[in-house]
């Protein structure tokens, strides 16, 4: 029996990704939400469930640990990884990648000090709009940045933009529209083919069907 391995992603796209794949035919043999489990056996044989942060979940897959990944492609563009393919946009979790900015605040010039947790993003972004900026890692609470004069501008994800209001910043330029992806590793591909391509082509029906 052929093992295969999905990794997903854990938060706002596991929500999301659970529907798409029961539509699909598969479902985790119990409640991922109400177990700290992190691995889930299915009802699909064969077929078992890894529950990972969105940033390593483009890992696992590109060195074969998880043969299939749903992800944001905010986490496929910062990883910059090789090692798999990207078969199929699920269009969920839709956001966009943005900078913000202090509401009314004037084009800051000269350098630029951004807080990000999108550091590779955020570099070539401004690389190719031809500014210099200081990089800041943050993991979260990014719009306190500009507040307390850490930073000139964040980029981070934006879907309602409530949250920026609510912290007195507002969405400036987008760098890439955002959804969840389906991915799978360039050598599972080869070797488990066909169970592989039975799922890729059960999510994309489903996708299909609901655009």
């Amino acid at each position: 029996m052929t093992q295969i391995t999905l990794a997903l992603t854990k938060g706002r796209i596991l929500k999301e990704t659970l529907p798409l794949l029961k539509a699909a035919g598969i479902a985790p043999d119990e409640d991922i939400f109400s177990s700290r489990k992190l691995v889930f056996s299915t009802n699909q044989e064969g077929l078992r469930i890894l529950i990972l942060r969105g940033s390593d979940v483009p890992t696992y897959v590109q060195f074969g640990a998880a043969d299939i990944g749903i992800v944001g492609k905010d986490a496929l563009l910062e990883h910059q990884g090789d090692g798999y393919y990207e078969p199929l946009d699920l269009g969920i979790a839709r956001c966009q990648l943005m900078t913000a900015i202090p509401v009314g605040a004037p084009p800051q010039k000269g350098r630029l000090r951004v807080a990000t947790k999108y550091i590779n993003i955020a570099r070539q972004y401004y690389a190719e709009q031809g500014r210099q900026a200081d990089l800041i890692k943050l993991y979260g609470a990014m719009e306190l940045a500009p507040l307390l004069d850490l930073a000139h501008e964040i980029v981070d994800i934006v879907d309602t933009g409530n949250t920026l209001k609510a912290n007195g910043l507002e969405a400036r330029d987008m760098i890439a529209k955002i959804s969840s992806r389906l991915i799978v590793n360039k050598a599972a591909m080869k070797t488990k083919r066909a169970e592989i391509q039975t799922i890729v082509d059960a999510l994309a029906k489903v996708v299909a069907t609901e655009l």
